[in-house]
């Protein structure tokens, strides 16, 4: 997991540089259908089979955990900072807290709800709505982005204690049809005309290949052997390296109350994390 928070994190800075020169439904397009494709192929080299155990949740999994998700982060960082952006992307956890609850019957505990409050008072310092409305539309996004991610994660968690499907074809395909979801909207939606200049061609063979493809298919094993919640809370230290990244690169440093919503946030994903880590796992069916 260590490995797939440092790629994700360089992801986020990447993400960012790359806006300037590509649409941002056509960059889901593109990072998508082309990770996607990568696994495909592996699988294929593999000789393993391409089918699916359950077409139906593979392709629910694409169109929120990838497809959602993506497009909404897309969008905020449009408008928003990385840091921002990716903090409210990372209230993820609680989303596949509450989640897991309705669909896997993983019921909170008080630990979770105080992590719960924590979370909340920070959101409401980061979003300030006591402020003119401002890229709060960032954090409305990020934060849509973070309850898809979440769904598709519990979805995910359940489709393999199921149906176990093959984790490299699971990967490949819930990828590919997530970015085949996006393709309606990147022809439909205006966006600015791709330049590909040498920027965006680095930061994109970095996403497709590291931050995708591969950062993707570490993330659906570590779904697949762990509690979804204890999943969701193993991806913190993401936004927090991104954060990091983004102060001397972008030079975004946080306002003092904005700050201390993140510190709530944060403060909030721990006390959940450690609420999950008291709670057994579950073996995977034989």
């Amino acid at each position: 997991m260590v490995v797939t928070v440092l790629a994700w994190a360089g992801s986020w800075i990447a993400m960012k540089m790359v806006v300037p020169y590509i649409g941002p439904f056509d960059f889901v397009v593109i990072r998508y259908v082309c990770g996607g494709g990568v696994l495909l192929a592996v699988a294929l080299a593999m000789r393993r089979s391409l089918s699916m155990p359950s077409w139906r949740l593979t392709i629910m999994v694409g169109l929120t955990q990838t497809a959602a998700f993506q497009g909404m982060v897309q969008m905020a960082l449009v408008h928003g900072g990385v840091a921002k952006v990716s903090l409210m992307a990372y209230t993820m956890p609680f989303w596949v807290v509450l989640f897991g609850w309705m669909l896997l019957g993983e019921r909170p505990t008080p630990r979770h709800w105080l992590g719960f409050g924590l979370a909340a008072v920070g959101l409401i310092c980061v979003i300030a709505p006591w402020n003119p409305i401002g890229d709060n539309v960032s954090v409305l996004l990020g934060v849509a982005g973070g309850l898809f991610w979440g769904l598709g994660t519990v979805l995910a968690k359940r489709g393999f204690n199921r149906h176990e499907p093959d984790i490299v074809v699971f990967t490949g395909w819930q990828m590919f049809f997530g970015g085949l979801a996006m393709v309606p909207v990147a022809l439909a939606v205006p966006q600015i005309h791709a330049v590909w200049n040498q920027q965006l061609v680095l930061g994109m063979a970095y996403i497709i290949l590291i931050a995708s493809a591969a950062g993707w298919l570490l993330w659906l094993i570590v779904v697949r052997r762990v509690p979804a919640s204890v999943a969701g809370m193993s991806s913190l230290g993401t936004p927090v390296i991104a954060a990091l990244l983004a102060w001397p690169i972008f030079g975004e440093r946080p306002p003092p109350v904005e700050g201390l919503g993140m510190a709530l946030i944060l403060c909030g994903l721990v006390v959940v994390a450690r609420a999950a880590g008291r709670a057994p796992p579950r073996p995977l069916p034989v």
